[in-house]
């Protein structure tokens, strides 16, 4: 009788820190797995909720080099910060012919140098966001931009990933 209360007081010992180890190797992973699985949930909720649609565009020379004014409503649920903006990537060009511009250092209505971008919140609130429903303007300036008639290809690409594109027909004078 004792043997056997000897035997199975060794088994359950013997699980107990079976267990134990277990749970120290386990419980890391899980940790680490749920700080994981919580930001790219939150990742993919900005994703979702982030949402821009281009209005209108239009695109001639002045000067030598080609001008182009793109209009884009905050079509989404959330708020973009004016810093993601300030680091969207611009494509403009030919199709087939374009380049990334480079954000102007001017405020927009400065002067722009050709390959550069500025743009302005059309906003009520000044809150340097651009929230939902509001308006971004961008106007760029490239020699990329082609001859009346021919199309030009612009996109849009914010940090997060979010990406709008577009072409269209190059006018006259802006």
């Amino acid at each position: 009788m004792s043997s056997e209360t000897f035997t199975t007081a060794m088994f359950l010992i013997a699980a107990i820190i079976s267990a134990g180890v277990l749970i120290n190797a386990v419980f890391p992973i899980i940790y680490t797995l749920s700080g994981t699985i919580s930001s790219s949930s939150h990742s993919v909720d900005e994703r979702l909720s982030t949402d821009v649609k281009i209005i209108t565009t239009y695109a001639g020379h002045k000067e030598g080099n080609g001008i182009a004014h793109i209009w884009l409503k905050n079509i989404g649920t959330s708020r973009i910060p004016g810093a993601s903006v300030r680091g969207a990537d611009v494509f403009l060009g030919g199709q087939g012919d374009f380049i990334r511009l480079n954000r102007a250092e001017v405020l927009l209505g400065g002067k722009l140098q050709s390959g550069e971008w500025a743009y302005s919140i059309l906003d009520d609130n000044d809150n340097n966001y651009w929230d939902p429903g509001e308006t971004l303007y961008i106007e760029a300036m490239t020699n990329k931009i082609p001859a009346r008639g021919e199309v030009v290809y612009f996109q849009f690409v914010l940090p997060s990933g979010l990406t709008r594109s577009t072409t269209f027909t190059a006018s006259g004078q802006p």
